[in-house]
Formats: C-alpha cells, sequence, structure tokens
C-alpha cells in the first residue's frame, strides 16, 4: 500500500499542522469542530517535498488518491467533477505550516469549460455570474499555472471597463468576450491551447502550487522570517463556494482582533458580488467588516459568533476568510493572526487578564524581534508601496539598525553637525564609517553607507545609539567632490530629502511620513512577566551616560560593554589623543594622556551614576591608533597646523601605524604592553571614578576588561597593572571598591587555553563580532560583499556576523566557558558582540550556561524576551 498523501478535511486537526500546513490544520479543525466549511482534502507537504526529490514530478500514488478524495467532494455536494449538468467546481490554494500571506499561489473556479460553463449558468440562472466565474478562471490559471504575465490579463480588462465601469459592471456578453482574448493571449504567450478536461486542469494546478514553494517571492519571505525551505507547503482543494451570485453573495477576511493595535473588536474588509482574490488584489475598495452587520445583520451575527468561538478554541487572534452565497456563511479558513509587534504585545496581555492563557503562554507567544517596532519610528507599508509606484525607490542595502528617519543628504560629517546645531534633520551619506565620522552620526537622523556589513563601525555605533542605519548599499556610487550619489539611474544632490528604513534596508527619494512608536502600560507589564521566567541577566553595550540612562529605562542590568575609544571622539578631546599618538617620549605621551584622564574619568563617572549599583565593564584601548588620525593630504597638513608640527612629521608618524591587516596588528592588549602608560591612566581614571562616585552613596561594580588576549602572559602583564593602579587609587580614596579583573575572548586561541586564563582572569566576556572573524577568517566590513550570496546559495545558513555560528563559534563559546570555569568554577562569562541581542543566539547563550548577554540599548527588551523564552523552553510561535 503506498503511503498516505492525501487527507480529508473530516480526517485532519489542529495538530497536524507539519504535515498538513497552517491552513490544512485550520480547516480540518474548523471541519471537526462544525463551523459551516465547504467540504474538501488537503495534499500534504511530505509530498510537496518529494515531488522536489523526484524532479517535479508527483510521487507514486498521489494522483490515485487525488481522485478518491474528488469522489468524497462529489458525495458531499451533490455535485460531480466535470459533469455539465451539476459541475463541482473547486479551489486549489497553498498552505504552508508557518503562515506566508500572499507568497504562494491559489487557482479558483477549477473545473470550468465550455461544457460545465452551460451547466453553470443554467442551473443558476444567472450568465452574467457564470461568465464571471469563467473569466476569473481563466485569468488566474493563465497567469499562475501556465506563467502568462498578468499584467496583460489586466490591460484587456481596463479596456473593456474604461474609465468609468468597475468589473460588476461587465455584462455576460462582455465577459465571454474577454475570456475568448484570455485564451488567444495564453495560446500566444504558453504556446498550448487553454485545457479543458478538468482532471488535466487540477494535476496542472496541483503541480502550479507545489512549484510556488520554490518561487522568488515565497523563497526571499523565508529567509526573511528564517523558514526552513524543508518544510514544504500543503495542497488544499475544497469545493468552492461563489460570494459573486449577486448582492445576497460577498466575501471577506476578518481578524477577531485588530491585528494592527491590538484592539478586541473584529477587524476586516468585505465586498459584496464579489470572489476572494478581488479583496487582496484591490480591484474594487472593500467595506469595513462593521458595515455587514447593517446589510447582512443575521450573517454578520452569525460570522461574529464563530470568529468568537474560533478565538476561544484556538486560544489566539484568528485571520478568517468567508464567503456568503445566497444568505449562507461559508468559512474558507482560520490561522493564527499576524500582527505589528505592538497589538503582539497588547493581545498577550488582554488574553491574560481574560483568563485565557497564563502569563508564560504570553511571554512565549511574541516574537522577540518584533518588539523592535514598538522601540523606534516606522514607515507605514502603504506609504512605501505609494513611493514605489511613484518611481521614488532607491536601493536596498542592508538592515543595519532599525527605524525611519526622513532628512536631507549630507556627505561630511562636520557639516552634519554644524546643521543638526542649526535644527535640520540630516541622514549622512558615507562610502563607510569611520571613527573620527562619530560627532556627524551623533548628529544625523540616520547613517546610509555603500560598503560595510551588519557588523560594521556603521551599524555597530548606529545601534547602540539607536538610530536607523542602512549599510552595504552597494549599488549607490558616491561623488564627495560632487556632492552627490546616484544609484540606479538616479542622482540625488547634497541637500535633496531621502527616507530610509533601518528595519528593512529600503531607500527612498523624497520624505516620507513616519509614526513614533509609543510605550504602553501593557508593555512594561508584558516585560515584567519575561523577567520573572528568565535566568540569563541581560546587560547594555554602552559608552555615554545617555546611552546606559537609555539602557536602564529599557531593563538592562549593567554594561557588559563600554568601548573608551568612542568617548575620545567627543568635543576636543581627539586633539589630546592625537598629542599623544605622536609624541616622540614617554615624558611626552604622559602630559598628553594627563590631558585625556580627567575627562574620561567624569565619562566613568557619569556611566557609574545612570547604572546605579549595577555593573559597569570597561574595556581598556582596543582599535589601532590609525583610526584616530586623518589620512588625506589636506587634513593632514590642516592637523599639523593646528598641533604646531611639520606635517612631514605627522606624514612619517602616520606611515609608520599604517598595517597590511590592522584587524589582527597593533591593538587591544598590545597597546597596553607596548604603551603601559594607556592602560595606567584608563586604570587611574576608572578607579578615580569609582571612589569618587562611592562617596555619593551610590555602590559601584567596576570590572576592567583586556581585550585580544591570545596568551595568559599577555592577560597577566596589564591585569597586574590594573591592579597596582586600583590599590594605589583605593588607599588613597579611602573607599573599598569591589571589582574585577577579567578578558574579552576575541581569538580561538584564548578560547582554547581558556583554563589557563581562567587563573587571572576573573571574569570571560566573548567578543562574537571578532571571535567570528578569526573563527572564520572574514573580515566582517568586506563581508557584504559575498555573504548575502553565500546566504542565498544556502552555503551558510545565516550570516555569521548578525545570527551567532552555533557549529563553529558557539563551540569556541561553550569550549571557552567550560575550561575557563574548570579552573575558576565562579567564572562570570557572558557575550558582548552584536549577538547578544539576536533571540536564537540569546537562547544559545542560555543553554550553554552563560550568566548574562550585552546587547546595544535598544535590543535589550529583544534580550530580555528571548532569554526568558529559552527558559521556557522551546516555543512555537507562528511566524
Amino acid at each position: 500500500m503506498s503511503k498516505k498523501w492525501v487527507y480529508l478535511f473530516s480526517e485532519g486537526d489542529a495538530s497536524m499542522r507539519d504535515l498538513l500546513g497552517g491552513k490544512g490544520a485550520g480547516v480540518a479543525e474548523m471541519t471537526k469542530s462544525g463551523v459551516p466549511v465547504p467540504p474538501g482534502f488537503t495534499i500534504t507537504t511530505e509530498a510537496c517535498n518529494s515531488y522536489y526529490d523526484n524532479n517535479k514530478q508527483f510521487p507514486d500514488g498521489l494522483w490515485e488518491q487525488v481522485t478518491e478524495a474528488m469522489k468524497d467532494v462529489e458525495a458531499k455536494t451533490g455535485k460531480k467533477f466535470g459533469d455539465p449538468a451539476n459541475p463541482l467546481l473547486v479551489s486549489v490554494r497553498s498552505g504552508a505550516k508557518f503562515s506566508m500571506p500572499g507568497m504562494m499561489d491559489t487557482v479558483l473556479n477549477l473545473g470550468l469549460n465550455p461544457e460545465t460553463l452551460a451547466g453553470l449558468s443554467k442551473l443558476t440562472d444567472n450568465p452574467r455570474f457564470a461568465a464571471d466565474a469563467y473569466r476569473r478562471f481563466v485569468q488566474l490559471f493563465g497567469k499562475i499555472v501556465l506563467g502568462v504575465d498578468g499584467e496583460k490579463f489586466e490591460h484587456v480588462l481596463n479596456v473593456a471597463k474604461g474609465d468609468t465601469r468597475q468589473d460588476t459592471d461587465l455584462s455576460a456578453d462582455e465577459l465571454t468576450e474577454i475570456t475568448e482574448q484570455f485564451k488567444q493571449i495564453i495560446k500566444q504567450d504558453a504556446g498550448v491551447d487553454f485545457p479543458t478536461e478538468p482532471f488535466e486542469q487540477l494535476r496542472y494546478a496541483i503541480g502550479a502550487v507545489f512549484s510556488s514553494w520554490m518561487g522568488r517571492r515565497a523563497i526571499d519571505y523565508r529567509r526573511l522570517n528564517k523558514i526552513a525551505d524543508n518544510l514544504g507547503t500543503g495542497v488544499n482543494v475544497q469545493a468552492m463556494v461563489f460570494g459573486n451570485m449577486g448582492n445576497d453573495s460577498a466575501t471577506g477576511v476578518a481578524f477577531s482582533r485588530n491585528p494592527s493595535n491590538g484592539d478586541p473588536a473584529l477587524y476586516g474588509e468585505y465586498l459584496v458580488n464579489a470572489q476572494g482574490e478581488d479583496v487582496v488584489a484591490g480591484v474594487r475598495t472593500p467595506r469595513p467588516i462593521s458595515e455587514l452587520q447593517a446589510e447582512m445583520g443575521v450573517v454578520y451575527d452569525q460570522f461574529a459568533a464563530i470568529a468568537k468561538q474560533l478565538e476561544a478554541h484556538y486560544k489566539d487572534v484568528q485571520d478568517m476568510e468567508f464567503t456568503i452565497e445566497k444568505g449562507k456563511l461559508w468559512m474558507l479558513q482560520t490561522r493564527t493572526g499576524k500582527r505589528t509587534g505592538a497589538a503582539a504585545v497588547k493581545i498577550a496581555v488582554d488574553l491574560v487578564k481574560e483568563g485565557v492563557i497564563d502569563e508564560a503562554t504570553a511571554v512565549s507567544r511574541v516574537e522577540p524581534a518584533a518588539l523592535d517596532q514598538l522601540l523606534h519610528p516606522m514607515i507605514a507599508t502603504a506609504e512605501k508601496d505609494r513611493a514605489r509606484k511613484d518611481g521614488k525607490f532607491l536601493t536596498s542595502g542592508l538592515p543595519a539598525s532599525p527605524g525611519a528617519a526622513t532628512g536631507t543628504v549630507v556627505f561630511d560629517p562636520d557639516e552634519a553637525e554644524h546643521l543638526a546645531k542649526d535644527g535640520h534633520k540630516v541622514i549622512l551619506v558615507r562610502t563607510e564609517t569611520a571613527p573620527e565620522d562619530f560627532h556627524g552620526m551623533v548628529a544625523a537622523q540616520a547613517i546610509l553607507t555603500a560598503r560595510g556589513g551588519m557588523t560594521s563601525h556603521a551599524a555597530v555605533v548606529a545601534r547602540g545609539m539607536g538610530k536607523p542605519c542602512v549599510a552595504g548599499a552597494g549599488e549607490l556610487k558616491i561623488d564627495y567632490k560632487a556632492g552627490e550619489f546616484s544609484v540606479n539611474g538616479q542622482t540625488i544632490k547634497h541637500g535633496d530629502s531621502i527616507s530610509l528604513d533601518g528595519g528593512t534596508g529600503e531607500v527612498f527619494a523624497g520624505s516620507l511620513s513616519t509614526s513614533e512608536p509609543t510605550l504602553t502600560g501593557d508593555f512594561a507589564a508584558f516585560m515584567e512577566w519575561a523577567d520573572k521566567f528568565r535566568k540569563l541577566s541581560v546587560r547594555a553595550n554602552a559608552d555615554t551616560p545617555h546611552d546606559a540612562e537609555v539602557a536602564r529605562n529599557f531593563g538592562a542590568q549593567g554594561i557588559g560593554l563600554c568601548r573608551t575609544e568612542h568617548m575620545f571622539f567627543e568635543g576636543d578631546r581627539i586633539d589630546a589623543v592625537r598629542e599623544m599618538i605622536v609624541a616622540d617620549t614617554l615624558e611626552e605621551r604622559r602630559a598628553a594622556l594627563a590631558k585625556i584622564e580627567p575627562l574620561q574619568q567624569g565619562d566613568f563617572e557619569g556611566l557609574f551614576e545612570a547604572m546605579n549599583g549595577f555593573p559597569v565593564t570597561i574595556r581598556t584601548l582596543d582599535p589601532p591608533l590609525h583610526e584616530f588620525l586623518p589620512h588625506g593630504d589636506d587634513e593632514i597638513t590642516a592637523l599639523a597646523n593646528k598641533m604646531g608640527i611639520a606635517p612631514s612629521k605627522l606624514h612619517s608618524k602616520i606611515e609608520s601605524l599604517r598595517e597590511a591587516n590592522p584587524m589582527l596588528g597593533f591593538r587591544g592588549c598590545r597597546l597596553g604592553i607596548i604603551y603601559p602608560e594607556i592602560t595606567e591612566m584608563q586604570a587611574r581614571a576608572i578607579f578615580k571614578a569609582a571612589v569618587a562616585v562611592q562617596k555619593k552613596g551610590i555602590k559601584v561594580h567596576p570590572e576592567v576588561m583586556i581585550p585580544l588576549v591570545g596568551d595568559l602572559s599577555e592577560l597577566k602583564v596589564q591585569a597586574d597593572l590594573v591592579r597596582k593602579v586600583a590599590g594605589e587609587v583605593i588607599a588613597e580614596g579611602g573607599e573599598q571598591i569591589e571589582y574585577m579583573v577579567g578578558t574579552m575572548i576575541e581569538l580561538p586561541r584564548a578560547a582554547l587555553t581558556a583554563n589557563k586564563i581562567a587563573e587571572v582572569a576573573e571574569f570571560f566576556s566573548f567578543g562574537t563580532n571578532d571571535l567570528t572573524q578569526t573563527t572564520f577568517g572574514m573580515s566582517r566590513d568586506d563581508a557584504g560583499r559575498f555573504l548575502p550570496l553565500y546566504v542565498e546559495r544556502k552555503l551558510l545558513k545565516d550570516d555569521p556576523f548578525q545570527v551567532l555560528d552555533q557549529e563553529g563559534v558557539g563551540q569556541l563559546v561553550q569550549l571557552g566557558t567550560e575550561r575557563g570555569r574548570s579552573t575558576r568554577s565562579n567564572l562570570k562569562v557572558g557575550i558582548c558582540g552584536e549577538h547578544g541581542g539576536e533571540p536564537s543566539s540569546v537562547m544559545f547563550c542560555h543553554k550553554v550556561g552563560l550568566n548574562y548577554v550585552s546587547c546595544s540599548p535598544y535590543r535589550v527588551p529583544i534580550a530580555r524576551l528571548a532569554a526568558a523564552q529559552a527558559a521556557l523552553g522551546d516555543t512555537s510561535r507562528d511566524k
């Protein structure tokens, strides 16, 4: 006996989503519960996978089971497939495990041919209805199954309607003539006659739905939503019911609650005398579902009761499709409703208040990434659609930092700062950003770069500040001299307005309107529930007191990474840093460092005060020194004049610092080993700040982190120096400061020798950005050129700079943790790379027993929720 590929709706239930897909499981469950559902059957997702395994051939036994199932549908409807006297028509719809709205294909009215068309016309005594049904079938089948350009059909239809009529105004004769023109287009474009045998039509349509699983839009949707390609789609074959049989018929889509804001009221649209695709395609303007109550009160009340019943049954918001045929309501589909982040939180909280679900279920149900929508400005989808229609779409890059912004284009960070001070909203456009651009990035509404990846300088800094950023928009051709950039045939000049969405990577010409998010009491309650369940602490990567305050407001339990070099670009202090770099003697270097020390101390005091008793991890100087110096001749000359030295001397110094591979060069702990006075100054600033703040009655917990350690000897030299300075400052200040000295594990060798490194280190923080670079041997700033193709071609499942590579990098994290704790059982371990705010990476950190994750301030709520879901176990959420 062959494998079972086909299940009648009466044979399935809601637990069979993997096998039947979400739609098939939904209609089976509705059938089981007594809701009025047209009969039908589902072809399994396994059949779809077998179809691809067999070179797009149906698996053995599938077709025989389909024809048997059709007999059951015939018996339940009293109609016969292909019978001119009483024809059965069916719809053929896709339905994967996770809802993918509009990403795959549907065919309606299948089974019509000239003979059954005449029978349908006679049976309904409605020739216009029958002609319209046939027109729709030929149009859909031609486009979806035979691959004809749908615009050609639309052109014929629009010519027939003219400027003043709608499709409902076309007569039966006009519809018949349109259908014949459609058939000619099919013959011309597809090279075949339109098939008339109903079972041949059905076979074609099932194959087309299977094929749509690997269509471009479906693949793109799965990439975006992290849905696996091997799940396959089910195919649902269902007896047609008709919403286009007159003014007592209708079709619509509705949610049991508002999916935009979560309000507990029916939300949806319907059309009288129409079929389902009319609502979605926008052929006519639908009417709000509330108007159905006045137009067909009895049917509305029945639908409202069913919506309530289905929501109670599934304990979640339902997205329902329905058809009214001559006053009788039919339910075609129910599935978990897609919703915005704001709606997801409100609905989860309301369902708990209503006693429908418990707090753990509420926390498990909200996708962590959806919280981004609550924290950043957004551009509405309709606004983007209008912009695309008007030709304003420019390009796409990497969605490096979420949120939307509009502003005028500037190319120079100094100008960005100047204009922002005068109240102008600007967007900083750069080929790539460097640390010296920081002031311009602070001033800008958003950042757009032509190069760089998800963990490039622009991306990391923007996320830390909560600013939108689109990085690696490789189609941009930036001409700084001309003050313009060109992309896809359009030229945008300095001062022109652009809009960008850092959550999607889209860039548009002109000013698109954005909406500001608002945080409600529901959000606070929801996050409190998340905190009840999570075991991982969540810290923030923060470099300024402002960032630290933002992080605390979002629930951060400390700072997991303060990058002291970012402080060097504030105001005029960069001058002192540059003096230190060009100094020829130790005395000159110490003199320059003496100017920086009180400024650093002030920064650290601000961080300690903002954290108010929570730990603050401060990384000593990490980047190579050349990053603090200019590189253009004019800039070098200007700086030399400002410093009172010969330009040739500054040129020579910059040349001496030039490295072939700076990422692996003179940086991290190597700077502090060769120039111990730098580490000494920073340690003194840290502990002086700690003493000063603790004297104000605020408990302080500094954690000094030595970066880029590859060997125990490196850490020992730096840790000894930090502890020596700490002892001196604490003795002078008369305050007992509880502090720790640890290291950032960023090199594979450090992870492999973690048992030795833990002899000195009191904590580890895995710097997964650099650990990913050094494990894969790829630069995060250059990988944007090829990594998207790697993901597209499935060489890698995800971009490892966005999602932690658990198999390789993750193995080093786990191994380093285990080896470190074998030496020091109470070793505190966390991660501070950008992965600290990525949900699946947070779940991995929970699994391997880390103490905390640290991420940019605006991702703290996301990390808190992901940590809670990790503690609650593997959760099942609709994608």
